[in-house]
Order: C-alpha cells, then structure tokens, then sequence
C-alpha cells in the first residue's frame, strides 16, 4: 500500500460526500497499513460547521483506538487541511499528513500558512502534498461548476417565468 492507494481511498470518501450535495473532501486514517476511520464532509447534512472529513475520521479514529493520540497514525485528506482541522490534527498527535489538492483561501498546511511543522506547537505531523492533485482539485472544480450551473438555470427559470406573468 502507498499514498497513492490511501488517497484514492479518501477520493472515494469525497465521492460519496458531493454525491449528498456536500462539498467533496475526503479522509482516511491509517495505522499500520490498516484504515482505521473514514470521513467525509458532513457540514450541510448536519448543520454542523465542525463536520469536517478531516475532524470526524479523526474522532473515528480516536474511539476504534480507544485513545485521544494517534502518534503513529497517517492522515490522507484529498483536500489541505483548513486551520480548525489542522488543530485537531496536533492535537491529536497524527504522526504525517498526506493531502491531495492545496488551498490557496484555507489550507493552513503550506499554503497559507503551516500550522503542522510550526515549532511553537508541542507536536508537529510530517507532511506530504500533491498526491493525486490533479483528481482531488478535479472533484471540486465539478462539483462548484454544477452548484454555479444549478443557480444560472434557476435564476433563468425565475426570470422566465416572471416574464410570462407580466404579460
């Protein structure tokens, strides 16, 4: 098994979020060659601003292991990691990080900024970008292309249908 493998893993996670209208981002957590969690996007399913893929294969992981600290665990995540994930990150002691597509609005794991090789945190994670970039960015592009094409399709059928009763 590699990275490779792993991401693809959490590219299925985040099929199965955009498949419930939630924004395709995808997790896995693994512990010697064995996925321990899996998480996908669940923030407009539960109303829930926390329900991060990221946070919630963490919280997965955490109650199979029966401990808060996962030091030799590896993260996959097909999209950089936002700064409240990357929190829950160190501080549950995930020991590397491997995402696929960065985040130039969010990602606090090299893009904007680095939170999980910051020497002032009492744990830094190893970290591993770019894996499967392409499809992991690809997934979002389609699934904001269909949000953007939804909202001109109703806005033509309101304006359409305004149209027609003023006439």
């Amino acid at each position: 098994m590699d990275d490779q493998y792993y991401m693809r893993e959490a590219l299925k996670e985040a099929e199965k979020a955009g498949q419930i209208n939630e924004v395709p981002i995808g997790a896995v957590i693994v512990l010697q060659d064995k996925i321990i969690a899996r998480g996908h996007n669940l923030r407009e399913t539960e109303q829930n601003a926390i329900s991060h893929a990221e946070l919630l294969a963490i919280d997965r992981a955490c109650r199979s292991q029966g401990t808060w600290r996962l030091e030799e665990a590896t993260l996959y995540v097909t999209l950089e990691p936002c700064p409240m994930c990357a929190g829950a990150i160190i501080q549950s002691r995930v020991k590397r990080v491997v995402f696929g597509a960065s985040d130039p609005k969010g990602g606090c794991v090299g893009t904007f900024m680095n939170l999980l090789q910051d020497d002032r945190f009492n744990h830094q994670a190893e970290v591993t970008s770019g894996i499967l970039s392409a499809e992991c960015g690809q997934i979002l592009t389609e699934f904001f292309k269909g949000i953007r094409l939804r909202k001109k399709a109703e806005k033509e059928s309101r304006k359409a249908l305004m149209e027609k009763n003023w006439k």
